[in-house]
């Protein structure tokens, strides 16, 4: 099956062995120093709020004292063999929305969540149903260590929940959203490898089969108006960076989504 046809009825596909070492060892660089900051920032909050990830890795802040290391991250995120790859599957346009990384929480207690994406925003649960098949939000996933670290159920990604996935996702009629649910299947990736999963298949992260967890995560999609307020203008490249981005594409979808902060 070819992975177009695969991810259109699981969801979800993986490209084995797509970056190699040299490439992931250029992103974990800047990763680590960037993730390193950012607990530092943000150490009480890790702890009390149980994270188990951060979000916007290519924010100015984390670049003061060395501007163009960020135009190289945005260079490093988006390579052409990746995004020539995407557009092959998914035949439309694509925008870069956002990065997030991955993480073990601080308490070894904390249970594995079931959801979709947008059910912590705003956007009423309904309304995400009616526009469930008009939208493609993508995860896709970059591994910086080996993780069995994303469980999913496939084929929500074109249908909506059972009666059961509602009860466990919000937690009603005595139902806990860390309960196993029918069909799920847990995904192994090494170093290298790329997950492609779609932001509102139902799914889960998963701590305890991971001593250490590391995951980057590019948040990518069809442009939607569900999912275009949530795009932050100053996670963006400046005028001036993209154009020292030879592959900008994705980067410009996005800046002619909202106004970017120069």
């Amino acid at each position: 099956m070819n992975t177009a046809k695969q991810f259109e009825e699981q969801g979800h596909v993986i490209l084995p062995r797509f970056f190699n070492p040299e490439e992931i060892d250029q992103l974990t660089r800047i990763i680590d120093r960037i993730y390193s900051q950012w607990q530092e920032e943000n150490h009480d909050a890790l702890i009390e709020q149980k994270l188990i990830n951060m979000h916007s890795l290519t924010n100015p802040r984390y670049f003061q004292g060395c501007s163009h290391k960020r135009t190289e991250f945005f260079e490093l995120l988006l390579p052409s063999k990746l995004t020539n790859r995407l557009e092959s599957i998914f035949k439309t346009d694509i925008y870069f929305h956002n990065t997030q990384l991955f993480f073990n929480p601080h308490d070894k207690e904390k249970r594995p969540y079931w959801h979709r994406d947008l059910q912590y925003s705003p956007i009423d649960d309904n309304v995400q149903a009616a526009e469930h098949n008009n939208m493609l939000s993508l995860h896709v996933r970059i591994p910086l260590v080996a993780e069995k670290g994303v469980e999913l159920i496939p084929e929500t990604h074109k249908r909506w929940d059972t009666e059961l996935e509602r009860n466990v996702r919000f937690e009603q009629n005595g139902h806990r959203n860390y309960e196993s649910l029918p069909g799920s299947v847990l995904i192994e990736l090494e170093p290298g490898d790329v997950l492609i999963f779609s932001a509102q298949i139902i799914h889960r992260g998963n701590y305890a089969l991971n001593p250490t967890r590391k995951a980057l995560d590019l948040c990518v999609g069809k442009p939607h108006p569900l999912v275009e307020s949530f795009l932050d203008p100053t996670d963006l490249p400046t005028d001036e960076e993209i154009k020292h981005i030879q592959n900008s594409n994705w980067y410009d979808l996005a800046r002619n989504i909202v106004p970017s902060h120069n």
